[in-house]
């Protein structure tokens, strides 16, 4: 089945209209993204907290709560700026294991006034799970976290 992104950003965007603050939009964002992406085991956001990642609000399995930049998927997305879209993470040099059930994982930056302020993180146990398609849907889908007060 497709993914319908602009429904979920929409539908994201329409919860924001009262309210912007960013830990509001990051749960519903996390449950729009559980509710409707397919073949996931976590999806949700780590926020950035003095240099290194921390956990935020998230869906899914247990998760790693702090996380360095550079480390990791992740860490990676952060340090780097760029959007993560890794087929298999036990590839990945130096991937951390918060969930041995995952296999392949995508992260996207999110950014307020010009820098990263967290970061997207979705979860598959099945291996080359995403695609070009679902990173520039879950790019768009960014976009719309990014109108939130951080």
């Amino acid at each position: 089945m497709k993914t319908d992104y602009k429904l979920m950003t929409a539908q994201l965007r329409s919860l924001m209209e009262d309210e912007k603050n960013f830990l509001p939009v990051l749960s519903n964002a996390s449950a729009i993204l559980n509710d409707t992406l397919e073949d996931i085991n976590w999806a949700g956001f780590y926020i950035v907290d003095n240099g290194s990642l921390l956990l935020g609000p998230f869906q899914g399995h247990v998760a790693c709560i702090r996380i360095q930049s550079g480390k990791g998927v992740c860490g990676t997305a952060y340090a780097t700026d760029t959007t993560q879209l890794i087929e298999d993470v036990h590839k990945f040099p130096g991937h951390i294991a918060c969930d041995s059930a995952s296999n392949s994982e995508i992260v996207v930056p999110i950014h307020s006034n010009g820098k990263i302020v967290a970061v997207m993180d979705i979860d598959s146990p099945s291996l080359g799970r995403f695609t070009e398609e679902d990173k520039k849907g879950l790019e768009e889908f960014a976009k719309a976290i990014e109108e939130a007060e951080f």
